[in-house]
């Protein structure tokens, strides 16, 4: 049988403070597949950002194992890991985190260009992934000028530009109205139906409308899958 884009089995995470140990995340196991997208929902500091860390490579778990795109991230060395999470995962977190003085267009190549891809070739393909998100006529307009909705909406490019097999996307609307959020997540949408396994957190159950899966995260603990319409 296969296996999901993602998978997480028995997967914890603690910290110590002091003398006591702090569980972060408790034996979490969740699968996301192809085209799938995700929502785990959970109030702030339920330990859904630390999850999402694990699940995107950013983090190590300190029992469990996690598994994108069929590879094993506990087999990988640093190298390893680093360029294999480079390409096959993107991420999207509640700042945009531009670089401010850089054109739209120049912030979604530059990912491309890390990647090795020459220049010019990096600028054709970042100025598609804009006009998908409809910032056909902003891409040459410096981050710091673009609203805060269009600063996300080039996060999201930045992320995707590489067909990431796995986007992750921590509280990617927390920033943003009402109005914005939904078209940020009615984008998200749009990207786990073309084919990218999506793991997405959020507080707003708002944003669990579009998901194929919902979970629900407290103390750490993940909990059973609820249905949605």
């Amino acid at each position: 049988m296969s296996r999901g884009i993602l998978v997480a089995e028995g997967v914890s995470r603690w910290f110590t403070a002091g003398k006591e140990r702090v569980v972060a995340v408790r034996e979490a196991s969740l699968e996301v597949e192809e085209a799938e997208l995700v929502v785990v929902l959970g109030r702030s500091g339920a330990g859904k950002s630390t999850l999402l860390a694990l699940c995107g490579g950013l983090d190590r778990p300190d029992e469990g194992r996690i598994w994108v795109g069929g590879r094993d991230l506990d087999l990988l060395s640093e190298g390893e890991h680093e360029n294999f999470l480079r390409a096959a995962v993107g991420w999207v977190f509640p700042a945009a985190g531009l670089l401010p003085l850089l054109s739209a267009e120049e912030n979604v190549a530059l990912t491309l260009r890390i990647m090795g891809q020459p220049e010019s070739e990096a600028m054709a393909t970042a100025s598609q992934a804009l006009s998908a998100m409809g910032l056909a006529e902003r891409a040459g307009h410096r981050a710091m000028e673009l609203s805060g909705g269009e600063q996300q909406r080039v996060a999201l490019a930045r992320a995707l530009v590489k067909a990431p097999a796995l986007l992750v996307a921590d509280e990617p609307t927390a920033q943003l109205d009402t109005e914005t959020a939904q078209g940020i997540m009615a984008l998200i949408r749009e990207a786990a139906s073309s084919g990218t396994a999506v793991l997405l957190a959020t507080h707003d159950a708002a944003a669990t409308e579009l998901a194929d899966r919902v979970l629900h995260m407290e103390d750490g603990v993940l909990r059973e899958r609820v249905d949605v319409g």
